[in-house]
């Protein structure tokens, strides 16, 4: 996870990413559409609107989905929230 401004430059950086399992699979994707749109093999991106919808989700993922990942979400989707023009990124492989 990244957050990078409109010319690309990544402004904060997370130390761990996603720890997929097959519970993912498992939501719901009208209950966690913005989790629902995250892939372990693709890039997905949020602005700052978006943010707020997935953090929201972020309180309700069940423990299964869950870990580190959640809470440096939380903290990235904060940098984005405070500043203008800034996206949180889900890097895939």
């Amino acid at each position: 996870m990244v957050v990078r401004g409109d010319s690309g430059a990544v402004v904060a950086r997370a130390e761990r990413g996603v720890r997929w399992t097959a519970a993912f699979a498992d939501l719901n994707p009208v209950q966690f559409p913005m989790v629902w749109a995250l892939t372990p093999y693709g890039d997905a991106v949020f602005n700052q609107r978006q943010v707020q919808l997935l953090v929201s989700e972020l309180d309700r993922l069940p423990a299964a989905c869950g870990g580190d990942w959640v809470g440096q979400a939380r903290e990235m989707g904060q940098v984005v929230e405070r500043g203008t023009h800034l996206y949180l990124w889900f890097v895939g492989d």
